[in-house]
């Protein structure tokens, strides 16, 4: 009787799971066809709970000039998310005994000037070196991005550049950073660094649909990427697969991508501490804690923790998250720059973990008429944020195409919306607003100037 007791109720939780699954199906389905057409680029999602596929589809076109339609088996340009197979690569190294995170950049790049600091290769895992972004830098010459360089020739084209700030201290996200980890990957194995992710990484985990864009190899099931003018999509410009490089020049899907984060947390990559530590939020010299790693984002949100990385270069937007109390992956990969990954990304894990990742509570309209005004970085005073009013809540004017609703979890407390894992607070003195605080990566001061 019991046995047959036990059976019926493993069926019910069968049917319940089955039921719960379909509707998410149902929700994500509609989602995306309010977000993508057959004739425009479009989206290839997967979704699976505890290690199993719950949903994988693709919507949208692979190529608007032959009208092909996206499948799930085609590959994309991972962009930035590359960066977290660098930063593996680097801690498989350290884990073999051929270099430390603690050691100083010139120890491997001896012509790259140290500018009076120590810079250590944790330093270029977790963007605290002060190195400026090799993408952010204004080249005299024309074109730049259409060049094919060495590894030796871009870094010597920013090597010069002064630091930002004394490394360790602040967060600043820079590509250059893991370009240099590349080199490095380089220096130690003497082998290039993408045939060392190749042969160390891709092969031995059947990553059979992951590949770097070398030399003009054909990849099968490559899509296209866009950009679009107004309403209209056009073609990419080229841009050389040398200046992405350790940065974010990998080619995958989303199912090469779960069978890697698979591989990391069964262990097979990285020792289960080591793998802890790159999901560890490093600290600043002053103690403060960022939101990045070694290789991954680690934000928090309503109370809930993901890490999560997301890539975007011309052509393409990308996004890979995993929430581990819910122990749901996510792989979101897109065939156009003008995707709003921010919020596709919030509206697909709201349905995919069954829960919000945002509240909001109502805040009186005389305090939020308070908190509207200008305001500077106290760092950096050319850096401002309008609070206006729209309806009948706050909007952040952070640039002309970046304009997020403030979403309030009390009077003073707010987050903006689908910028996951960013918050704030308002600060009263004398009765006035005076400043608020931005907590992302670090804590940033902005001075209310009227």
């Amino acid at each position: 009787m019991n046995k047959r007791i036990l059976t019926i109720a493993g069926l019910l939780i069968a049917i319940a799971s089955y039921a719960q699954t379909r509707e998410i199906e149902k929700k994500l389905d509609n989602l995306l066809a309010s977000y993508f057409t057959a004739s425009q680029p479009g989206c290839q999602l997967l979704v699976a709970r505890h290690g199993q596929v719950i949903y994988q589809k693709a919507t949208g076109s692979a190529d608007l000039e032959l009208n092909v339609p996206l499948s799930s088996n085609m590959v994309f340009n991972l962009a930035s998310i590359t960066k977290q197979f660098t930063a593996v690569a680097i801690l498989q190294l350290q884990e073999k005994g051929k270099l430390s995170v603690y050691d100083s950049l010139q120890k491997y790049i001896p012509d790259f000037p140290s500018k009076g600091h120590k810079i250590t290769i944790e330093h270029l895992l977790t963007h605290t070196s002060g190195i400026k972004d090799y993408l952010q830098l204004n080249y005299s010459a024309r074109n730049m991005e259409r060049w094919d360089f060495t590894p030796q020739e871009l870094i010597d084209s920013f090597k010069n550049q002064p630091l930002s700030f004394t490394p360790g201290t602040r967060y600043s996200y820079s590509n250059s950073g893991y370009y240099l980890l590349g080199y490095i990957i380089e220096k130690v194995t003497a082998t290039p660094y993408q045939n060392y992710i190749l042969d160390s990484l891709l092969h031995p985990l059947g990553l059979t649909h992951t590949a770097f864009d070398i030399n003009g190899n054909i990849i099968p099931g490559r899509v296209h990427g866009y950009s679009k003018e107004g309403t209209r999509f056009k073609n990419t410009d080229y841009w050389s697969p040398t200046i992405e490089y350790a940065a974010g020049g990998l080619i995958s899907n989303v199912a090469d991508l779960l069978t890697w984060h698979k591989a990391l947390y069964a262990y097979q990559v990285l020792k289960k501490e080591t793998l802890q530590k790159a999901f560890t939020p490093f600290k600043l010299a002053d103690g403060t804690s960022t939101d990045y790693g070694y290789g991954w984002y680690v934000k928090t949100s309503n109370n809930i923790q993901s890490i999560e990385h997301q890539g975007g270069m011309i052509g393409f937007k990308t996004n890979e998250i995993y929430y581990p109390a819910e122990d749901v992956f996510i792989a979101i990969l897109c065939n156009s720059d003008a995707v709003g990954i921010d919020e596709l990304s919030a509206d697909i894990s709201a349905i995919a973990i069954g829960k919000p990742l945002q509240n909001d509570v109502k805040v009186a309209p005389e305090i939020l008429e308070k908190y509207v005004g200008s305001y500077k970085l106290s760092i950096d005073t050319n850096r401002t944020i309008t609070i206006q009013k729209a309806n009948d809540r706050l909007i952040a004017i952070i640039s002309p195409t970046q304009k997020p609703p403030l979403l309030f979890t009390s009077d003073t407390h707010f987050e903006f919306k689908n910028m996951l894992g960013i918050s704030g607070d308002f600060v009263v003195e004398a009765g006035k607003v005076a400043k608020f605080y931005i907590n992302q990566n670090g804590r940033y001061e902005w001075i209310k100037t009227k």
